[in-house]
């Protein structure tokens, strides 16, 4: 006789039904909201033990098992999870966001409805010269005469555009054609449905430094509603993905190069990690400069060093 299947009932996480349909504020006028979710933490385990067998649980438990599938990469799981949010958002910031395909969106549609008259003005210190390593970010602070025409400029041309939209509709124009006017530092507003390993990768790529500051800010919120909905699960992908390090094969050579005696340079050099050009002038970015970041990445996060 067979052992019986647990009943089966839906995953209830306190911390994420207290977040359900609160709207935390990001810049002017954007928010971030949970709409729901399905699954938690010990649905991912639920999902691996399924493809394990009976006995696992003896063998580790489900911390340990979670972050053995995060360490491994081994991500069905995962997407046994799923998370659904409201998001507002500046079109600027929605453009970047859309670029993730792997999630399901229903965007509040111009077309039919009014746009409100919402747009992004940039505090002073976001607006920055442009950057000469990262040639899509922005690096040191510009003279205040240079942030306050620019700001200046936006936030008139912006409130001309408003004017030039409701004239065009109050006129007859249709909505879908009205709507051209405006520019991306207006809002738009969608749901966005993602699995747990999606919004993962959506969050390594969008809490980067690298990424505009603007997104990051939105990565920063749906990462706190994630982690109220499976927190175990989280705290291995910040430990794995986010915290951790990867090292190409080169880079490999120079730490073996750095582990016999030899200096960052010279394992760079043995690598075929170019630092400089060939008359000499140092490089600002490549995969050379980009090791001797991961070196002192390494030397930064030590406590002891």
């Amino acid at each position: 006789m067979t052992d019986p299947e647990p009943a089966m009932t839906r995953p209830s996480v306190p911390a994420a039904d207290r977040e359900i349909g609160v709207r935390h504020p990001v810049l002017t006028h954007g928010f971030v909201a949970l709409v729901d979710y399905m699954g938690d933490d010990a649905a991912i385990v639920q999902a691996a033990r399924v493809s394990y067998g009976k006995g696992t649980k003896s063998v580790r438990d489900d911390r340990g098992l979670i972050r053995y599938l995060m360490r491994h990469r081994h991500t069905t799981p995962f997407e046994m999870v799923e998370l659904k949010f409201l998001v507002r958002l500046p079109i600027f910031v929605a453009r970047q966001f859309i670029r993730h395909r792997t999630g399901s969106f229903n965007e509040a549609s111009a077309r039919y409805s009014v746009v409100p008259d919402e747009y992004e003005l940039l505090p002073p210190e976001a607006i920055r010269r442009q950057s000469t390593r990262n040639r899509q970010g922005r690096d040191e602070p510009l003279p205040p005469e240079v942030v306050a025409a620019f700001r200046g400029g936006l936030d008139r041309i912006s409130r001309d555009a408003y004017q030039v939209y409701e004239s065009a509709l109050d006129a007859g124009v249709a909505r879908e054609v009205a709507r051209l006017v405006l520019p991306v530092s207006y809002y738009t507003q969608w749901y966005w449905k993602t699995n747990l390993w999606n919004l993962f990768h959506f969050l390594s790529l969008r809490l980067d430094l690298h990424a505009q500051e603007e997104i990051r800010l939105y990565a920063a919120e749906l990462a706190r509603l994630g982690r109220c909905v499976a927190p175990t699960a989280f705290e291995a992908f910040e430990e794995f993905e986010i915290g951790g390090l990867k090292l190409t094969r080169r880079e490999r050579v120079a730490v073996r190069g750095l582990l016999d005696g030899k200096s960052p340079p010279e394992a760079c050099a043995a690598a075929g990690l170019s630092l400089a050009r060939d008359d000499g002038t140092p490089l600002k970015t490549g995969e050379g400069v980009e090791f001797l970041e991961k070196l002192e990445r390494l030397r930064l996060d030590d406590p002891v060093g």
